[in-house]
């Protein structure tokens, strides 16, 4: 996986990226709308989120599969007046939100802020019918790419996207190995009360985080080799995983609220649920944050046992796992999980495959 930073600007193009952002500044800045005005792309942690995830398209994406794409259309331009409901991202993207908004009461003149973009394969015509469901719930999402049916992968480095969510599980490893950390969701089979306070976010620590360094030793030579290596390998630093330039990001705007001892109040909560042992093999997860510069606000360590009833007790907005089996343990108790497909685990079916969803 390649090293990306997507917020990174060449100088050449700085003065007329100024431009024109001061350009779309005062273009906004001119409309009489109470939504607050989006982020300057370079300065925001942008998450994309396909139409499938942000909302529930199911009985749609039917009427796409028996009937074709005119039809489709047809139906949804006849329904666009009536909003579609919540999907699995629809909590996450909210809660994003509530971070954003506490953060303009405490920088109102900052651009550090999440910044959702609708990033989906539909018709343009489609589009009313969205962007009515997003006014309807009073969601701050002014981006857009709609891409008419061919794959919108090629657009997350152009959007500077830091998270790529979708229902597409050919998408999501797409965008893989392009270098962009992405996950494929799944609604959890009952609902769950969130908080509608704090942003909490949940991850797996082997080939989410960090490489699959690790999981390949207990794949190929088992858990005891696994337990000499990470001994003897304590002080040495994993490698990065696909996500953890968002918990990177995450940990940005965390010190925000940091420097304004907000720590006991902070918006976000991180948590990293591995099914490591902690006396065993838990040093050098710990140890790597440190050489990251990262924090992490909970660390649980499980030696095994299953996610799934830990997770009914966080109650996060969304939990990332490499593995089908952890993913499909924690939608079951009512878990927002989403896979990751990344490492030696997808060669070894230890659950249900991700599969593309309706």
């Amino acid at each position: 996986m390649s090293d990306i930073n997507p917020n990174e600007t060449t100088s050449s193009g700085d003065t007329g990226e100024e431009k024109d952002w001061a350009a779309a500044k005062a273009f906004f800045d001119s409309l009489k709308t109470k939504k607050p005005r989006p982020p300057k792309p370079s300065n925001a942690v942008t998450v994309a989120v396909s139409s499938r995830t942000l909302f529930n398209m199911v009985e749609e994406r039917k009427i796409w599969e028996k009937d074709g794409l005119e039809k489709y259309v047809v139906y949804q331009q006849e329904h666009e007046n009536e909003p579609l409901k919540p999907g699995a991202a629809f909590p996450f993207v909210k809660a994003l939100m509530t971070v954003n908004n506490r953060l303009r009461k405490l920088y109102p003149d900052s651009e550090e802020l999440f910044d959702v973009v609708l990033m989906t394969n539909n018709h343009a015509q489609v589009g009313v019918r969205l962007i009515n469901s997003i006014n309807h719930y009073d969601l701050n999402i002014e981006r857009f790419c709609m891409t008419g049916g061919k794959s919108p992968i090629g657009y997350l480095k152009a959007y500077l996207t830091n998270l790529y969510l979708s229902k597409d599980s050919d998408k999501v490893q797409e965008a893989i190995e392009a270098g962009i950390a992405a996950a494929t969701m799944f609604h959890p089979d009952k609902e769950v009360e969130l908080s509608e306070t704090q942003l909490r976010v949940a991850f797996d620590g082997d080939a989410v985080l960090f490489s699959d360094e690790s999981e390949m030793i207990v794949k190929q030579h088992g858990l005891d080799t696994f337990f000499a290596h990470e001994q003897q390998n304590e002080n040495k630093p994993l490698a990065q995983g696909p996500l953890k330039c968002f918990l990177e990001a995450l940990g940005k705007l965390q010190k925000k609220f940091y420097s304004q001892n907000e720590r006991l109040n902070c918006p976000i909560r991180t948590y990293l649920v591995t099914a490591r042992s902690a006396a065993s093999s838990g040093a050098r997860v710990l140890k790597t944050l440190r050489n990251w510069g990262l924090e992490i606000d909970e660390a649980l360590f499980l030696a095994g046992a299953p996610k799934g009833p830990l997770l009914q007790k966080i109650r996060p907005h969304i939990f990332f796992d490499d593995q089908m089996f952890h993913v499909e343990g924690a939608k079951e108790l009512g878990t927002i999980a989403a896979h990751v497909p990344y490492g030696i685990a997808q060669k070894y079916h230890t659950g249900k495959q991700p599969a593309k969803q309706s």
